[in-house]
């Protein structure tokens, strides 16, 4: 991979940037505990690593109504009630999900040298929400709502791909899921890095695939240094 040649680096947002699996136990925990429903947290993001994907499988419906779908799986598997707004709990709570320690400064140091882009299975609105503690402007953002499908689905890096216009090979996509993003970029050749975030753990809320990425970091601050070094070498 001759990482001079990228002008572009792209990434999932949820789960790659913001702490998604701490934002999603913060709210399912407590609401299970008050149901009467003690489930260790593995299986809370084991479960949602089955749910998500089957519910963006169908049709297209916005974010906010997959995870509440979600939400009534979690209620099915676990044989618990909960209320509308309860249902609609999750998605409210994205708004105070939080950036991992390493994601504003590596985003920074990246945006020196090459412009930035979010590709991201999210409503346009919830992502300005989310927008504001990344701190750092994106020069595009592509959602699941404007194409109308989610990730594993090769349309919306294609929209990508459309949108920056400067050809696969100038891009470089990071993410920390290998199956909504890594195995999809990799067969449409698109040069990837995982962010690994999931560090040897079981259990996470995103599913494990059979891909192998051109590279591996640990967070966004070993990307920013590893591209540092090559674009200086």
């Amino acid at each position: 991979m001759n990482w001079r040649h990228f002008e572009w680096v792209s990434f999932d947002c949820y789960g790659t940037l913001i702490d998604w699996e701490s934002g999603i136990l913060g709210y399912v925990r407590p609401l299970l505990h008050a149901k009467g429903c003690d489930v260790s947290d593995s299986r809370i993001l084991s479960l949602y690593s089955e749910l998500e994907p089957r519910e963006q499988a169908g049709e297209y419906r916005k974010y906010r109504e997959i995870l509440a779908a979600v939400m009534r799986g979690f209620a099915q598997e676990l044989r618990v009630q909960f209320s509308a707004p309860e249902l609609n709990g999750l998605a409210d709570s994205i708004a105070g999900w939080e950036p991992f320690p390493d994601t504003i400064q590596g985003l920074r140091e990246l945006k020196s040298r090459y412009r930035l882009a979010i590709l991201s299975n999210i409503d346009d609105d919830v992502f300005a929400l989310t927008a504001k503690h990344l701190q750092v402007p994106f020069d595009l953002v592509v959602t699941a709502q404007q194409v109308r499908s989610y990730k594993p689905s090769p349309r919306n890096f294609e929209v990508l791909l459309d949108r920056i216009g400067n050809g696969k090979d100038k891009l470089l996509h990071a993410a920390e899921s290998l199956y909504h993003d890594i195995a999809p970029a990799r067969e449409l050749g698109i040069a990837t890095v995982w962010v690994n975030r999931r560090q040897g753990r079981k259990s996470a809320a995103s599913r494990l695939a059979d891909v192998k990425p051109d590279a591996e970091v640990a967070d966004i601050a070993g990307l920013a240094q590893i591209l540092s070094v090559h674009a200086s070498g």
